[in-house]
């Protein structure tokens, strides 16, 4: 009877448990394959046929190379790139300094701060709005005879209305406000996790050397949260690279004034629309690299000294 027993033994000894794990990922990569790295590949091997609709007609696809970049390259997509990049300036920069601000009131042990979980909700809450009922939202404040004109004329602050989304610089400036009321409370908590994390012992021992508020911040708290700067940094450019659905529901997808507001993903939208799929496979590829070389070159500039001094440290340990 001991020899079935080693048997056994030796059987359940064998049995390998990992195959349950990729069993258990396999659902993943087939989403991924399917709706992903298909729809990744087809992109980038349209982009380099002639390939649209002219009414009922359908043209391609044929083969035509690079003619579609340097279609894209003498058309107007260098100044959509640019009114992109002016709107996410405008909303992220307010957006960061207020973050870090907040994030270092509510974690400062010696302000006391009662109701930080309100304050947090409160923050957050219009993360939680949809941008296309944020826009229409402003959309309907914002007009001529719209909640704030009557306001500012009642209280005799203007004579005649503001007409906000006449002008460029209005225009933009509610796209920007909307993306930093929208995503300023997430950064806000990001920030708050990573201040969190750092010891408390590094603050008690830079307040006994002396330092004050001001160098504790830039030369402790700064340097310590990098990691999550960098990752609010990298999300917040992709963000602001795919920003579409505020200024098309704001400006009824024509980008007005004089195409001012004209996002790159609007831009991509027409091509889409306009079932030009050459095109838009075209401006989708040059997109994704546009984005790999921010955050790739995001990504090693923040973190290049951290690199250098190990780096250096490493150098003097062999010594």
């Amino acid at each position: 009877m001991e020899v079935p027993a080693k048997r056994t033994r030796k059987r359940k000894q064998n049995v390998s448990y990992g195959k349950w794990g990729y069993i258990f990922i396999l659902p993943f990569f087939l989403t991924f394959f399917v709706f992903q790295l298909i729809p990744l590949i087809s992109t980038v091997y349209y982009s380099f046929f002639e390939y649209y609709r002219d009414g009922l007609t359908v043209v391609g696809p044929n083969f035509v190379g690079l003619e579609n970049y340097k279609a894209l390259l003498a058309s107007d997509m260098p100044k959509y790139m640019g009114n992109t990049v002016i709107m996410w300036l405008i909303g992220f920069v307010p957006q960061i300094i207020v973050s870090l601000v907040l994030a270092a009131w509510f974690t400062d042990v010696r302000l006391k701060i009662k109701g930080k979980q309100f304050f947090k909700v409160v923050i957050y809450m219009p993360n939680l709005i949809m941008a296309s009922a944020f826009a229409m939202l402003f959309f309907a404040l914002f007009s001529d005879n719209g909640p704030v004109n009557s306001a500012l004329m009642s209280m005799g602050l203007i004579d005649a209305p503001i007409r906000f989304f006449s002008s460029v610089l209005g225009t933009r400036g509610l796209v920007g406000l909307m993306n930093f009321l929208m995503w300023f409370g997430n950064t806000t908590i990001l920030l708050m996790a990573a201040v969190m994390g750092i010891s408390q012992s590094l603050f008690e021992a830079a307040e006994l050397d002396g330092c004050n508020h001001r160098q504790i911040f830039f030369k402790i708290t700064l340097p310590m949260i990098r990691p999550i700067l960098v990752y609010v940094l990298i999300t917040s450019m992709i963000g602001g690279i795919q920003m579409f659905d505020v200024p098309q529901i704001l400006t009824n997808g024509k980008g007005s004034p004089n195409r001012s507001t004209t996002s790159i993903i609007m831009l991509l939208n027409n091509h889409l629309y306009s079932k030009n799929y050459g095109m838009a496979g075209a401006l989708s590829v040059v997109l994704f690299i546009i984005c790999a070389i921010l955050c790739v070159g995001v990504y090693f500039t923040l973190n290049k000294d951290d690199g250098d001094g190990y780096k250096k440290k490493k150098k003097g340990g062999k010594r």
